[in-house]
């Protein structure tokens, strides 16, 4: 594949998965480790820009790069940190929309690892499970903490909620702004994206435009 072709894939958000694309090995080693390598290949990159690492403003750079990569960043990559969604019995028979409102995305453009951010806007019809609502943005911070793809990221969130609350009935909405827009190529500073996926229920425009005039009532 040569770099036209990358660029073209990159600006067409293609991906080939709703599942975000990991090595078998992906875990093999610590995050120790891993820190240590991005810490090294990390420092070659500025080196490449000429930047001196001997600088006292500097010196520190690779590795404060590194641990932000591993342990902040990207932590949402490790399986082992994804957050324990405590579901509850619906003892009220509560069967009407609940929804989920301005949860922060802070994510990464996996094209240039650029940030993405914004909010989401979520919903669901309960049948025999309610779900704590902290742990709704939980899970929301936990996929947006990869490198990502805000269509791939908004289907993650409601495939996971889906699953867990044992019901099709639920809606996820993103609107973000894309720094690979606004800070390079186009530089359009003022657009945003917005996604929505949905199941259930919202297959039904009745219901689609319910949770769109709560929303847009924020």
């Amino acid at each position: 594949m040569d770099k036209k072709d990358i660029d073209i894939i990159g600006d067409n958000h293609i991906s080939t998965s709703v599942e975000t694309p990991m090595l078998p090995n992906a875990f093999d080693k610590s995050d120790d480790e891993k820190i240590k390598n991005i810490q090294h290949y990390f420092g070659k990159i500025m080196e490449e820009l000429g930047l001196d690492l001997s600088d006292d403003s500097l010196s520190g750079t690779p590795y404060r790069f590194a641990k932000m990569y591993v342990k902040e960043l990207f932590y949402g990559l490790n399986p082992n940190n994804k957050p324990k969604l405590s579901v509850f019995e619906n003892k009220y028979g509560y069967k009407k929309m609940l929804i989920e409102q301005n949860i922060t995305i802070d994510s990464s453009c996996e094209h240039h690892f650029l940030p993405i951010t914004g909010h989401a806007h979520i919903a669901y019809v309960p049948k025999d499970k309610v779900i704590g609502l902290s742990k709704i943005n939980r899970l929301v911070d936990y996929y947006a903490h990869r490198p990502q793809v805000q269509e791939r990221l908004s289907i993650q969130i409601l495939k996971n909620l889906q699953k867990v609350l044992d019901t099709q009935d639920v809606i996820v909405m993103i609107s973000a702004k894309h720094l690979c827009v606004s800070s390079r190529g186009i530089k359009d500073k003022d657009s945003f994206t917005t996604s929505i996926e949905y199941g259930g229920c919202f297959e039904k425009k009745e219901h689609r435009d319910e949770f769109l005039r709560v929303v847009n009532k924020q």
